[in-house]
């Protein structure tokens, strides 16, 4: 399986996340969820970024990119579904650290895990919050230490892409980016209704529950602009 190029942005052509899943336990990485925004306003650090590691599609634009370049078989991937079914698949063979959110969140999230998934092995965690190179340095070494088979960082792009890097480089592993994945699992943020994500309109509903997301939102008016012009069949 080969990267495609979506403008600047490229992403591996999966057609559900057990494809994914199964290309990933071969091939240790970073997963990196690949939307219209991230492919519309990449720079050479995004791109980098994306482009070094294992990107899919995240969003419905990213998805219909990949059916202008023939791939009709890619499916819409959701991050915040993807690291649950990681778990589910795994977690009686495979080892896990978290890290990510606020210190109650994330003990929340090893609660209910716990619950859920009796039996699961995280052998870490800890909050987002790092503020010293000297706490960077010691999650690291923290990685190093106890070799988890998978690593969630749930910190935003691309702060959380760029310290996976640098854990990637001293223990190979499956890592994911979940941004705000902790705070929706413990219901301290609400995600959009069923309907809403199954006819592939959730931007639009987190955008009727935070109106100022228009300032970003504006901009996809160009990305469906190129969809509309068949941009990505060339």
């Amino acid at each position: 399986m080969k990267r495609i190029k979506l403008n600047s942005v490229e992403a591996f052509p999966f057609t559900s996340a057990d494809d994914l899943m199964e290309y990933v336990d071969k091939h240790k990485g970073i997963l990196v969820a690949v939307n219209a925004e991230k492919i519309l306003h990449s720079t050479p650090e995004t791109e980098s970024i994306i482009n070094g590691n294992i990107g899919y599609c995240d969003g419905v634009g990213a998805v219909k990119a990949m059916h202008q370049k023939g791939f009709k078989d890619v499916k819409k991937i959701a991050g915040c579904e993807l690291w649950l079914k990681i778990i589910a698949k795994y977690y009686t063979t495979k080892s896990f650290y978290l890290v990510g959110g606020k210190q109650e969140v994330i003990d929340e999230t090893v609660t209910k895990l716990q619950k859920e998934f009796e039996g699961i092995n995280i052998v870490g965690n800890r909050n987002g919050y790092i503020k010293t190179d000297e706490e960077r340095t010691s999650l690291i070494c923290d990685i190093a230490r106890l070799k988890p088979d998978v690593v969630f960082v749930a910190m935003g792009s691309p702060k959380q892409e760029l310290l996976m890097g640098d854990m990637l480089r001293v223990h190979p592993a499956i890592y994911q980016g979940l941004g705000g994945s902790f705070d929706v699992y413990t219901g301290h943020v609400q995600r959009a209704p069923k309907w809403w994500v199954d006819h592939n309109i959730e931007f639009a509903y987190r955008l009727f529950k935070e109106p100022s997301r228009i300032k970003r939102q504006i901009h996809l008016v160009k990305f469906f602009w190129w969809l509309l012009i068949g941009k990505f069949k060339k």
